[in-house]
């Protein structure tokens, strides 16, 4: 069985403590282990960070036995390319979401970028 939250909210910055609120309480549905609990929230505020305006942004999570995935858009291409040197937000963003996932993503439609994110999650019952 799968899980699945779709979250579509303004990408203004007043708004991210909704995606924050709506991931811990996925990952408390979900028995989450507090390590895979902060990773998830790390990801995905790192990319809700990205934007700030009053368009909207998607955030779907999901999760399926023992793999939790993520998909975060839409966001400027140019956001999220790593080219642009040392120093540059996309090269830390990159890192941020090689620490915290399994796999991540950018996916291209009608010219936004999407990011879709995976991490095989432990249950704090199973952890225990």
């Amino acid at each position: 069985m799968t899980d699945e939250i779709r979250l579509v909210m303004p990408a203004e910055e007043e708004f991210r403590p909704i995606a924050h609120l709506v991931t811990g309480g996925l990952a408390l549905r979900l028995d989450l282990t507090y390590d895979d609990l902060e990773d998830l929230q790390v990801a995905v505020e790192a990319l809700v960070g990205l934007r700030d305006d009053d368009d909207e942004l998607v955030i779907v999570l999901a999760a399926e036995d023992s793999l939790l995935r993520a998909e975060i858009g839409p966001f400027d291409p140019d956001a999220l390319q790593d080219d642009e040197g040392p120093g540059s937000s996309a090269l830390d963003l990159s890192r941020v979401l090689d620490t915290v996932a399994d796999t991540h993503e950018i996916d291209s439609r009608d010219g936004r970028a999407w990011v879709q994110l995976s991490k095989r999650i432990a249950t704090a019952a199973g952890a225990a």
